[in-house]
């Protein structure tokens, strides 16, 4: 299985951010990391996705007011939000074993805002790089169907994030989030 990942980093990219100082830049997540990170979740998480050889994912790192003006285009919401998902794909697609095999699955798009996560990092005490490990594994479940609308549902989406941030090496305790 491979993954197709396509990386618009808009906020490491900026030159706003190059004038901060080394700490922001330790925060840095390399393509190639953030390609392994999805290769390993799919992994984990194809027995309940269609099988595909090549899985296709696009990442978007911004800032607040960017994913203000998204979260506000296609949620109503007027403020900025952690992170966006844009799946591609219904839950149970009709024709999915059809489509074509050489084609990666296209599943969708996550959008985060790095300056919110840089808040929520700060809030629980933990790495940057943790926090937009746990915002792509949210955005990752959402791509594939998964919800949050009650209590229940977000326990278990929480409890899955966890799994997805342990194959990575990363361990992160729900209370904290």
């Amino acid at each position: 299985m491979r993954v197709e990942l396509y990386v618009q980093d808009c906020y490491y990219e900026s030159s706003h951010l190059k004038a901060l100082n080394s700490k922001d830049a330790d925060a840095y997540i390399a393509a190639e990391t953030w390609k392994d990170w999805f290769g390993h979740w799919l992994e984990i998480l194809q027995p309940s996705i269609s099988p595909e050889p090549t899985y296709e994912i696009g990442l978007r790192l911004t800032d607040n007011t960017e994913i203000l003006t998204l979260n506000n285009q296609y949620r109503h919401q007027n403020k900025p939000t952690d992170v966006l998902s844009f799946a591609a794909l219904e839950v149970n697609t009709p024709g999915l074993a059809e489509m074509d095999a050489e084609e990666p699955l296209y599943l969708g798009d996550i959008v985060i805002s790095v300056e919110k996560a840089q808040q929520q990092a700060q809030e629980q005490d933990h790495p940057l790089p943790t926090e937009l490990a746990w915002l792509a594994a949210h955005g990752l479940l959402h791509l594939l169907g998964w919800d949050h609308p009650d209590e229940e549902s977000l326990s278990q989406m929480l409890k899955q994030q966890v799994i997805l941030l342990k194959r990575i090496g990363i361990e992160v305790d729900i209370e904290e989030q």
